[in-house]
């Protein structure tokens, strides 16, 4: 315990790996320290996607890009299943393929986005809805991994390749550079990077005070596993994830589309619920999600929004004898306006937290760009 660390970082979720993989990676001595035995929060609840789709054109789009190049130099390197799945939001209704339009003619040159005809869509991914089909917007940016796997394999693959040091199992108690106290006593590093998402408050609590930061709820669940049986074949979206990501924000006739869904998904719009689906390497399907906040947010999950989210499925997906193995939630802290939050509550130690669903999405771009500014 005497040994000294160039750099501490606490918090073993996607935030944490990620800075502990850019720190490694430039020489640096890094010890990981996670409260729990086995990570267990918001990075190991998600749908497992690398989604550039959702980040607005600009700084946060080329984020997202230089993430995903990140991803896949560490995926390929340590062996992770992934797919370079792409992604596909099918749309039923006029006034959502006039959205997909605009987007395609703003942005799908930067991103590579096309739109695809019913027939096409026919053709590459049968399992989709034809029924009223009009288009669906192609993306191949998108990744797949499965987060339970990459969360709980990466630390021993940074260990080995990196020499990173991790201590499950040792909550932070406080810390003053150099000194960190644990349970176990009194850990050294000269610099420290807090990565605890939603425990933030506790190691920064001034900070977190005037963060803005809001927790936010959200139900999901997982199939039986399909195996080669069934193949989505690319991550799956629809016309209420239109008015879900910011991406979309800047299409003319958005605000529209979403008065129209307001009033015939009133029930949707309570819950903050848009209907995304993945697969993983074993075929299990990743089906959600809802969003509650701040005080909205209870102990227990309300079986109503489940049923939401598997009605709205059935309307552009079919999925053969599907049966739900898992249901959960998760709760990550988000701010109302900024894509993450950065704090310095002194000139050693850096606070990472607030990326929101945008986790796995922006963690390996967003550690690489703050390390090197600090």
């Amino acid at each position: 315990m005497s040994a000294e660390f160039d750099v501490g970082v606490v918090g073993a979720g996607i935030v944490g790996l990620a800075h502990a993989y850019h720190l490694a990676r430039r020489g640096m001595r890094v010890l990981v320290l996670e409260r729990h035995r086995r990570t267990q929060g918001a990075s190991v609840r998600n749908f497992g996607m690398i989604w550039p789709i959702g980040q607005p054109s600009g700084p946060r789009f080329q984020l997202a890009r230089r993430s995903r190049e990140l991803w896949l130099e560490v995926l390929r390197a340590s062996g992770l299943w992934h797919r370079e799945s792409g992604s596909l939001h099918v749309v039923y209704n006029e006034d959502e393929e006039q959205v997909l339009r605009e987007f395609v003619a703003d942005a799908g040159a930067e991103r590579g986005c096309e739109l695809l005809t019913p027939a096409q869509i026919a053709a590459r991914f049968p399992a989709v809805v034809q029924t009223g089909l009009l288009a669906g917007l192609w993306s191949p940016l998108e990744l797949a991994v499965d987060p339970r796997q990459v969360i709980a394999e990466l630390p021993a693959w940074l260990s080995k390749t990196f020499g990173v040091e991790f201590a499950f199992g040792t909550p932070v108690l406080g810390h003053s550079v150099p000194r960190v106290t644990t349970p176990d006593g009194e850990r050294t590093v000269k610099r420290l990077v807090i990565c605890t998402g939603a425990d933030f408050r506790e190691l920064a609590p001034v900070e977190f005070a005037n963060s803005g930061l809001v927790p936010c709820k959200l139900q999901m669940m997982r199939s039986q596993a399909f195996g080669d049986r069934f193949q989505l074949g690319t991550h799956l979206a629809a016309g209420l994830t239109l008015r879900h990501y910011t991406s979309f924000a800047h299409c003319p006739t958005l605000p529209a589309l979403a008065r129209r869904l307001d009033a015939e998904f009133p029930e949707y719009g309570r819950f903050g619920i848009h209907v995304l689906v993945s697969q993983n390497g074993h075929g299990e399907l990743t089906i959600g999600d809802s969003h509650e906040y701040g005080d909205a947010i209870e102990l227990f999950d309300k079986p109503q929004i489940d049923e939401l989210i598997l009605n709205y499925l059935k309307t552009f997906l079919h999925v053969p004898d599907l049966t739900i193995a898992a249901r959960w939630h998760g709760i990550y802290v988000k701010h109302p306006t900024a894509p993450y939050v950065v704090a310095h509550p002194d000139a050693n130690t850096l606070v990472v937290t607030g990326v929101g669903g945008a986790g796995m999405t922006l963690s390996f771009g967003l550690a690489e760009q703050l390390l090197t500014q600090w």
